[in-house]
């Protein structure tokens, strides 16, 4: 998190959407954007640089995400109120009752992952649901483009995944990377990494903002035995990216449950879910009907029988996980859940 003289609200991500939000009453408040989220504090960025937040006793820092804007008191930074999100990217863990917030007002959200290995498309695909879901665009990052032969390889089954997916390959620890990566990070931009634990996420956020070694975020390395990666990462936090915008920096995840995102599979699985009007049966299940459009789409081999398989996994997966009003007095109910002591 770095403060220059040339710091505006604007280059901290602020606009009309936020400041429409203001009124009246806020007469004498100040906004300030959450840099870091921790169990018991909380850190934000402002006008004048870094600063420590106060909380009355009733809020929590779990109601708030790093890249979210609140209004606070400009002498104690006591806050007033947190301001509508423009974005949100949010996951439910296995067994919580509410969604675990990952990072607010996102423009660009990139999902790295390494040309080895980690490249799993099934977990990609969980990604980009998420990031649908939240209305942020997505780019697929692929490091360690360096240690492999063939990166376009990957390149290109990336881009399968999702119409007009952009995917870039690059070296996290080259200072071309920020070049490759510019489009997705100018000035007032907010950009978020998240990815598997080692497929470079720390190295890439150090050369997104030209950090030092004295400001670096710690890195490791993937195991040789299994290539999996160590956590380095262990909060979410905001940096200024050298070239203007900010990045939101994430702990790896190990699973990635989809829950809550419809919508985000409607657009990551758009050939298939245009077909479904196209079949005989309204309720078609499209696993064994007659006149299933998306059967005969597979049989004539224009749609992928295993990303059709993932597609059914997913959708099957989201409306298990996926709270539904069936309890009395309009309760949420977990339908996975429903039955259990």
């Amino acid at each position: 998190m770095t403060h220059t003289d040339d710091t505006t609200l604007e280059t901290l991500g602020w606009s009309a959407f936020f400041a429409d939000q203001i009124g009246t009453d806020d007469a004498g408040l100040i906004p300030l954007r959450i840099a870091t989220v921790h169990r018991a504090r909380m850190g934000a960025v402002g006008l004048n640089g870094p600063l420590r937040l106060s909380l009355p006793i009733k809020l929590n820092t779990a109601d708030y995400a790093v890249g979210d804007w609140v209004l606070a008191a400009p002498e104690t930074h006591l806050v007033a109120r947190r301001l509508d999100r423009r974005t949100l990217l949010q996951r439910r863990t296995e067994g919580a009752k509410f969604q675990q917030l990952i990072a607010a007002n996102v423009d660009t959200l990139f999902i790295v992952t390494s040309c080895n290995d980690d490249f799993n498309p099934a977990r990609l695909e969980r990604y980009l649901a998420l990031c649908n879901e939240a209305g942020t665009t997505p780019v697929i990052v692929l490091t360690k483009a360096d240690q492999t032969e063939d990166p376009a390889r990957f390149q290109r089954e990336a881009a399968s995944l999702q119409r007009d997916l952009p995917v870039v390959f690059l070296n996290g620890k080259s200072p071309e990377a920020a070049t490759i990566l510019a489009p997705w990070c100018g000035t007032g931009q907010t950009v978020a990494l998240v990815g598997s634990s080692g497929v470079g996420k720390s190295t890439l956020l150090n050369t997104l903002a030209a950090h030092d070694e004295d400001t670096a975020q710690a890195t490791g390395d993937i195991r040789s035995s299994d290539e999996k990666g160590r956590h380095t990462t262990t909060s979410r936090s905001l940096h200024r990216i050298a070239g203007g915008g900010w990045v939101i920096d994430t702990p790896g995840m190990r699973t990635l449950h989809v829950s809550d995102v419809a919508a985000g599979l409607d657009v990551l699985f758009a050939e298939i879910t245009e077909l479904a009007p196209q079949c005989r049966f309204r309720d078609c299940t499209h696993q064994h009907e007659p006149g299933c459009a998306v059967l005969a789409a597979v049989k004539d081999g224009t749609l992928d029988a295993a990303r059709v398989d993932r597609w059914r996994k997913l959708v099957d997966e989201n409306a298990q996980k996926t709270p539904v009003l069936t309890g009395p007095r309009g309760n949420k109910i977990d339908p996975a859940r429903k039955g259990r002591r």
